[in-house]
């Protein structure tokens, strides 16, 4: 899952600085329904990692089931916040 891929699919631009608040709500909804039904745990792991990015991730506990998963969000979440 590419980054850009993400934003245009859910979003229907690149350029998400730009939208009107009606149309992120929308795409993050969206995301969150295919969160909730994606059963990839590379996928799901990148859904929740945007929807972090956008300030609107679930808990950690309610996403991923296994541990290590967890702990690879944890680590992703901290390393946003060096940056």
């Amino acid at each position: 899952m590419h980054f850009d891929d993400q934003l245009q699919r859910y979003f229907g631009t690149t350029e998400i600085d730009s939208l009107p608040a009606a149309a992120m709500e929308s795409g993050i909804e969206r995301m969150r329904v295919d969160l909730g039904l994606e059963e990839d745990r590379g996928r799901r792991f990148a859904l929740w990692s945007l929807l972090f990015l956008l300030g609107d991730a679930p808990d950690l506990d309610v996403v991923f089931e296994d541990a290590t998963d967890r702990d690879a969000a944890r680590n992703f979440m901290e390393l946003t916040e060096q940056g």
